[in-house]
């Protein structure tokens, strides 16, 4: 099943991030460039330096100046987790480019690479709240909480999980079609935010 293939990837990702665990850390994508898996793991290596970048503006004490050059980092992953997550979009575009769509064939209400982007999300929310779930330093009162949540993060994980694959088995089989909307995206455009077109 995809969801378990694109899972594990993002799980290896996030435990060899958390190795070093800064987010100014080297990146070293161990699949080959064309593969699934190097689009998987990319996208899952984004979303966890995001995730930490959010952890570090929430700093009360934070500088100012760092907090505006980490807020144009988060920007620009931001920025880098569409482009990748159209990137995979692509991947199922060529996929099933042969397939013959039935009559009756209808869309989803997102295309495949957008609930994948909610798997490697779910991902490390399970790992971030399975280590509160055992952080010897936090009250058992934490911990159990903690775990309760995690249970609820693993059932969705379940759900999720089916959902993308039998979205994925009703395209292959032509009872839904995708159809990829590009990303929109106005507040980078130099021609469509109006702060950024006045200071041309």
């Amino acid at each position: 099943m995809f969801s378990k293939f694109a899972f594990d990837i993002f799980d290896e990702c996030i435990n060899t991030y958390h190795r070093v665990d800064r987010v100014d850390q080297d990146f070293h994508n161990p699949y080959s460039a064309g593969d699934i898996k190097h689009l998987l793991y990319r996208k899952g290596w984004i979303d966890t330096v995001q995730w930490h970048y959010e952890d570090l503006i929430r700093d009360p004490e934070i500088d100012p100046e760092a907090a505006l050059v980490l807020k144009r980092k988060i920007d620009a992953s931001n920025q880098d987790r569409t482009d990748l997550v159209e990137y995979i979009d692509s991947y199922f575009l060529q996929k099933y480019q042969s397939v013959s769509i039935k009559e009756k064939a209808n869309i989803n209400t997102e295309s495949p690479a957008w609930a994948i982007d909610r798997l490697s999300i779910l991902a490390l929310k399970i790992y971030h709240m399975r280590e509160e779930a055992k952080r010897a330093d936090a009250s058992e009162k934490h911990r159990n909480t903690c775990n309760e949540k995690l249970n609820v993060l693993l059932e969705q994980k379940k759900d999720l999980s089916t959902a993308i694959d039998q979205l994925l088995d009703d395209i292959e089989a032509g009872n839904k079609y995708m159809k990829v909307y590009k990303q929109m995206k106005m507040y980078n455009d130099e021609e469509l935010n109006p702060v950024l077109r006045g200071q041309k």
